[in-house]
């Protein structure tokens, strides 16, 4: 049984990330109606502490025919009877859906609502779209990027400029995706109008997103081998640009141990180690270490398949890093530090 928070605006914010994700779930579960196998996402649900401080529900992709890997993630986290915790809550929807096919885009969405004790509390919001192939992203960007200004107002510039930091490759000079938004620590003071605000942008990135898969599946009904090559390439950017550079994942993985797999949800199905092993020179002091014990953790495979086992075994090296070399949280990305009590996952 998982209890939640007893916070009435924590409350609100779980009915609003829990209607998000049952309304992109049933979007997911319409793609695979039409383009694929019809198979829906399956619900797995998580425990804090066994239930006692929170914990969440995730919907994973199980239509392969047009999903590689794809998590909706709501979870809720929360110290009611620890008052020795300066943070009451923190509420969130994280997903990142990864397409099959190499055309499709894949796309990373946050929304959470973080409370503390003494009740001030601040919304998160973060959408990001990650193309495999970057010579045919071009309008998919364009499309991207003006529903976010569009929607998000007076907000846009705050926010995309925040994201392409957040989002930031230094070592490979780019970065994640083509499309950033990251507004961060926001309270304009009304509740009730901020809440509308989120649920407003969170509907408008899914239906975007939706129209956007829809009208590359129809357009590529097919692919070649070189456009899975590339595809792979780009999976092994994400995987590396997640556990090498984002606060979120780290934070949540440093927390606890209870939900390492649900917090590794964004990793794609198969990964090219020879091309990450081809970054280690590049990585500074520590960091150099770090991406050696993630491809010790890896199989020695190719194309280098990460399942349950390897997430695990993935989120234990990034852990160990971390605790041995604290001072390296600090080469993460730019921007402020995700709190370590949401299960984050990018």
């Amino acid at each position: 049984m998982i209890i939640p928070a007893k916070s009435p605006q924590a409350k609100e914010a779980n009915t609003l990330v829990s209607g998000l994700q049952a309304y992109f779930v049933s979007k997911l579960n319409s793609l695979a109606l039409k383009f694929g196998e019809g198979k829906s996402c399956e619900a797995v649900s998580w425990g804090r502490d066994g239930g006692k401080h929170g914990g969440g529900v995730r919907y994973e992709a199980r239509d392969s025919v047009v999903f590689d890997r794809g998590s909706v993630n709501v979870s809720q986290v929360h110290y009611d009877d620890d008052k020795s915790k300066k943070l009451g809550s923190a509420t969130a929807i994280s997903t990142i859906i990864h397409p099959r096919n190499p055309h499709v885009p894949s796309m990373h969405m946050h929304i959470s609502w973080t409370q503390m004790r003494d009740g001030e509390g601040y919304w998160r919001v973060m959408a990001d779209l990650n193309p495999s192939i970057i010579g045919e992203s071009d309008a998919d960007k364009k499309r991207f990027s003006e529903m976010l200004e569009k929607v998000t107002g007076e907000l846009y510039e705050e926010g995309a400029a925040q994201g392409d930091r957040y989002f930031n490759i230094p070592v490979l000079g780019r970065h994640r995706g083509v499309s950033h938004y990251y507004l961060e620590g926001y309270n304009s003071g009304n509740f009730e109008e901020d809440k509308a605000f989120v649920l407003e942008v969170g509907e408008r990135v899914i239906d975007t997103y939706i129209a956007i898969v829809s009208d590359k599946l129809a357009a590529y009904p097919t692919f070649t081998q070189e456009d899975k090559e590339e595809q792979l390439a780009y999976h092994t950017l994400y995987l590396f640009q997640v556990l090498t550079l984002d606060r979120g994942t780290t934070s949540g993985l440093l927390v606890h141990d209870q939900n390492d797999v649900g917090i590794m949800g964004s990793i794609p199905s198969h990964v090219n180690r020879d091309i990450l092993a081809t970054w280690v020179e590049k990585m500074p002091q520590p960091q150099d270490i770090l991406v050696k014990e993630l491809l010790k953790a890896l199989p020695n495979e190719m194309p280098t398949p990460v399942e349950e086992n390897t997430k695990k075994a993935l989120a234990k090296a990034v852990r160990k890093h971390y605790k041995k070399y604290p001072e390296a949280l600090s080469m993460q990305a730019s921007g402020e530090i995700i709190p370590p009590t949401v299960d984050n996952h990018k």
